[in-house]
């Protein structure tokens, strides 16, 4: 492998943005020679039509290797690359970049020996255990295309992805933990091929990880075989492999595919390429993070999300650095100074969680008391991601901290933030409730329903972005072209819709100010709140019903479900409301944090039948609201309101409540 000694340096952030617009091609070309290429890109950018764009098309490289291998070979390979910290079980396992090399090999051989070639699909259904990590990176060094499944997730939301990605192989685990209890994975796993057929889900293996050593999570085999798929033991499988060389692949071939919700209900597979993600994170840790080797990073997140496959996976390991893959919560593991142990055990300089992580240890422990009990001298920076910060929760962070807090902002299918404040470059003035400025590669716009421009201070509008994305952007929607131009590129020709909402302000600082859509964020969690009322609907009790994000002081919003009743049903209000909820934990999970039901007579409709869900959504978080002309009966608001008074925050929805 090749890499270039030269080093771009800058001066400010406008100049990096200036040059990243004027000149992207040249921009990113030079930042490519932070990688250790194969074949290195000659050309940056292939730009063919206005809606089709590929970054460094005639390069090729491995990912796995440049997290990896070129650390070993530099002479790094005793640093530590990853500390594996569980709060459920006590334990803290550190890994360095020779040993996390050689088991990802070894591991990489034993999926080959499966029958796991490039262009393969893995499917990753694991906790927070180096066993997630080393998959991930496992199928990099194959070429194959990983795409984890957040573990929280029920069976047959496990099912609608193996049906859409066809995984080989489905890498698992025995069992995670939460606070209080166990979670059995195989269960979930088996249930999830029985939902999808075993002819259907082309699912040759499943590879699981046991957890003997944790009580309660053993793994069981027994009922494996009907599911149509050989069940193997991890350990059993290492042993018998030898390790396989990193497979070239071209930088456009997909390096993993990561479901997020859609409108509609169904997944949407992201797919994110291989040398265009390689290089913004390169950039991204440098030039945001000024994180490189000799620095820790601790992600609070799940590599079931973007931030987890970015931040705890990916950018640390290809800066060379050490990151932290924590299994545990930030409050109750066993008490709300977790976090802060982790970060000065671990000595790490970056914290980066999300704002529900925040409110929760500032409702534990508002005066952090508990932060008193660690040596935090070496966190340099908090960074914030995956709903917005609330003005209040920011200026209690930082102030009890005493360290710069960056709310940036970014999606699952942009890769890397869009708007930061750029730390490697240099500190701008931070404001709060902003995400600061936009990130070099990213020309953001505001513009009005029709998609002509209108980006002016304190003008809200839809928040959009000028084509083509930045390298580290989504490729496409995993086997629908057409429903990544219909989700993301339609609405506004020559820009990618971000789904936000929000505005500049005088000194180009972006305010984003909600979702624009029927996405909710749950603790930064998207949910579709169409596949919450599919669910619903499957009562047989419930004749219709809408699904709503309503504001939580907590997670930032949870969804809430407004039903009425098939004709003749006997059953009493409470015991429906408590048996939607125990089916939403069943079908979609607690990630979806659903706790309220509320039986009216109608639904607020407009006359063409369009649901009100916006002014549903204001009168419960007791906004100001106009009813629309066009609504079918004025009268339906008043029984609204009614039926709020009686259901949502009063003691029978907090009796039906079922425990986490």
């Amino acid at each position: 492998m090749t890499a270039s000694n030269s080093k771009t340096q800058y001066t400010s952030y406008q100049e990096v943005w200036e040059r990243s617009q004027s000149d992207p091609a040249e921009f990113w070309l030079s930042e490519s020679e932070y990688i250790n290429w194969i074949t290195p890109p000659a050309t940056a950018l292939s730009h063919p039509s206005e809606t089709e764009w590929r970054w460094f098309p005639d390069g090729t490289l491995n990912v796995s290797a440049n997290a990896l291998d070129r650390h070993v070979d530099a002479g790094r390979g005793d640093a530590i690359a990853l500390i594996a910290d569980s709060a459920m079980t006590g334990t803290q396992e550190r890994v360095s970049y020779t040993e996390l090399r050689d088991r990802v090999a070894v591991f990489a051989g034993a999926l080959r020996d499966l029958g796991v070639v490039k262009g393969d699909r893995v499917l990753v259904y694991c906790p927070m255990t180096p066993e997630a990590v080393i998959a991930m990176l496992a199928c990099a060094r194959l070429g194959a295309i990983h795409s984890v499944v957040f573990g929280g997730f029920a069976a047959n939301e496990l099912a609608a992805r193996i049906d859409d990605a066809k995984p080989r192989v489905i890498v698992t685990s025995s069992g995670g933990l939460e606070p209080g209890r166990q979670v059995p994975y195989l269960p979930l796993v088996h249930r999830a091929l029985e939902i999808c057929g075993a002819e259907s889900s082309g699912v040759s293996a499943v590879v699981v990880a046991d957890r003997a050593h944790v009580p309660g999570t053993a793994a069981d085999f027994t009922g494996s075989a009907g599911a149509g798929a050989t069940w193997y033991d991890w350990d059993t499988i290492v042993a018998a492999a030898t390790p396989a060389d990193p497979v070239p692949v071209h930088a456009n071939d997909p390096l993993y595919i990561l479901y997020t919700s859609g409108t509609t209900g169904s997944p949407k597979g992201i797919v994110r390429d291989s040398g265009g993600y390689a290089v913004a994170l390169s950039w991204v840790m440098r030039g945001i993070y000024d994180f490189g080797p000799g620095d820790t990073i601790f992600t609070a997140s799940d590599v079931g999300w973007v931030v987890g496959h970015s931040f705890i996976v990916y950018g640390p390991l290809l800066a060379g650095g050490t990151t932290v893959l924590y299994e545990g919560k930030p409050v109750g593991t066993p008490d709300p100074g977790s976090f802060w142990r982790v970060l000065a055990e671990t000595g790490a300089k970056i914290l980066s969680t999300a704002p529900t992580a925040l409110r929760a240890i500032r409702r534990e422990d508002p005066e952090l008391r508990e932060r008193e009990k660690y040596d935090l001298s070496r966190l340099r920076a908090i960074y914030l991601a995956g709903e917005r910060m609330d003005p209040e929760t920011w200026h209690w962070v930082r102030d009890g901290i005493g360290v710069p807090v960056v709310d940036h902002w970014w999606q699952t299918e942009t890769g890397w933030p869009i708007c930061a404040n750029p730390l490697g470059i240099e500190e701008l003035t931070v404001k709060a409730g902003s995400t600061t400025v936009p990130m070099p590669g990213f020309d953001v716009r505001i513009v009005d329903s029709a998609g002509v421009d209108i980006t002016a201070p304190d003008v809200e509008g839809n928040i959009a972005i000028k084509l083509p994305l930045p390298p580290g952007g989504m490729l496409e929607i995993w086997g629908s072209r057409q429903r990544f131009l219909d989700s993301y590129l339609a609405a506004f020709p020559g820009y990618y819709a971000s789904g936000d909402a929000g505005h500049f302000d005088e000194d180009g600082h972006l305010f984003v100010m909600g979702r624009t859509d029927d996405v909710i964020n749950v603790a930064g969690h998207r949910l579709s709140t169409g596949s919450l009322e599919e669910v619903l609907t499957q009562h047989p009790a419930v004749a219709e019903c809408a699904v709503i994000g309503i504001h939580d002081p907590l997670k930032g919003q949870r969804a809430a479900g407004f039903v009425t009743v098939s004709r003749g049903t006997r059953i009493p209000n409470e015991e429906l409301a408590a048996a939607l909820i125990a089916l939403i934990r069943d079908r979609v999970g607690p990630v979806a944090s659903f706790r309220d039901v509320t039986v009216v007579n109608r639904l607020p409709k407009t006359r063409s039948g369009k649901i009100l869900r916006k002014t549903m959504r204001q009168i419960v978080d007791g906004e100001a609201y106009t009813v629309p002309a066009t609504i079918e009966d004025s009268g339906v608001i008043d029984e609204f309101i009614a039926a709020l008074a009686q259901t949502v925050s009063a003691p029978p929805t907090r009796a039906v409540t079922l425990p986490r």
